[in-house]
């Protein structure tokens, strides 16, 4: 891999991790679902801007309303339920749940899309969910009903992005595929299509005490335009580069920049949880990522 995608990798990771410390300052300030809408409608403004930029000739090959679908599945309802989770977890709890993504993907495959399901694999499961539970129970915020109802939202998150991806496959790569800058933008469309009933709905029955200052919307900025859509872009540049396996290794290091941004930016707290469960979820990605299983797979 050049230098230079390794540059990649890491910015990509550490610009989404910041993500989940941006979804903390937001969400308890003006509520889940105007967080969650936000996010995918500043995304979408931004990347029609840059696809604007770029001349990117808007071609979706009759696979928009396709496109807008997948949104929703793998943009508008993870937005919503990381929204959710940012109501109660520390940015580091969601950064790490997050890393529960191939997992979800295995068990999806396996049930779903006739993928097989290795014993290697069905061990890395195991492992992570075993990972999860130990940062669940031992970790610095206390065990109750609203850090549980937390963390289901972060596995929901990560088990619409298990579907999406074999869906996106399944939908999108027929016939030479799609343009990815497109179907980052029709994901954000579809996204904000799916959101904006259930935002204006919440604005106008319930309406959050304050909009929030300087310092959310900054934070929004942050969150819709880095966060999304140049990650966005930095992905997709990934895949081209060194393509969609290696480009997983991101997984690895979303965490501990969550982990990271959390502990200096918000003070919150650290414990030796944060260790086992990391370390456990890490040895579960190897068993399910590892090269030899991935060789054979290919």
């Amino acid at each position: 891999m050049r230098p230079v995608d390794t540059l990649y990798l890491v910015a990509l990771a550490a610009i989404w991790g910041a993500s989940f410390l941006f979804m903390r300052i937001i969400a308890p300030e003006i509520g889940t679902l105007p967080t969650a809408f936000f996010r995918v409608s500043i995304a979408a403004a931004g990347l029609l801007a840059i696809l604007a930029m770029l001349r990117v000739r808007w071609d979706f090959q009759g696979k928009f309303k396709t496109v807008l679908l997948l949104g929703v599945i793998n943009s508008g309802i993870p937005a919503t339920m990381y929204s959710v989770a940012a109501q109660v977890l520390p940015a580091g709890y969601s950064a790490i749940f997050n890393a529960t993504t191939p997992l979800m993907g295995v068990l999806i495959g396996g049930l779903f899309f006739h993928e097989r399901l290795t014993p290697s694999k069905v061990a890395g499961v195991c492992l992570g969910l075993f990972g999860v539970g130990i940062l669940t129970r031992a970790g610095p915020v206390a065990f109750d009903l609203e850090l549980l109802m937390g963390a289901l939202a972060c596995l929901l998150a990560t088990t619409c992005y298990g579907f999406a991806g074999f869906l996106a496959r399944r939908w999108l790569d027929q016939q030479g595929g799609l343009d990815s800058r497109l179907s980052a933008l029709g994901s954000m469309l579809g996204a904000t299509l799916f959101l904006l009933p259930w935002f204006g709905w919440s604005a106008i029955s319930q309406p959050p005490a304050s909009w929030g200052g300087w310092n959310v919307w900054l934070s929004l900025l942050g969150l819709g335009l880095l966060c999304t859509a140049l990650a966005y872009i930095l992905y997709f540049r990934l895949l081209t580069s060194i393509g969609p396996v290696k480009s997983m290794a991101v997984t690895f290091l979303i965490p501990p920049f969550g982990v990271l941004w959390g502990a200096l930016l918000l003070d919150e707290p650290l414990s030796m949880a944060h260790l086992y469960g990391g370390m456990l979820i890490a040895g579960a990605l190897w068993l399910v990522l590892r090269p030899g299983k991935l060789a054979k797979a290919l």
